[in-house]
C-alpha cells in the first residue's frame, strides 16, 4: 500500500465535459473553486474591453 505523500496526484485542470465518476468530493469542490476563479478572470477581462471599447467609441465619435 501506498504512503498518501507516494499518491500520484492528479491533474488540477478541468476541460468541460469531462468525467467526474473518478473524482473526490474534495476534488470537485477543488474544481469548482478554480472554475468560479476563471469565471471572476474572464468577467474582470470583459469589463475591462468593454471600458476600452467605450473609451474608443467616444474618442472617435465627436
Amino acid at each position: 500500500m501506498r504512503d498518501d505523500d507516494e499518491r500520484v496526484k492528479r491533474p488540477v485542470r478541468h476541460e468541460i465535459g469531462q468525467g467526474l465518476d473518478t473524482l473526490s468530493v474534495d476534488e470537485i469542490d477543488h474544481r469548482i473553486a478554480l472554475l468560479q476563479d476563471e469565471i471572476r478572470r474572464l468577467e474582470a477581462a470583459r469589463t475591462a474591453k468593454q471600458a476600452a471599447l467605450g473609451a474608443a467609441d467616444a474618442f472617435f465619435k465627436r
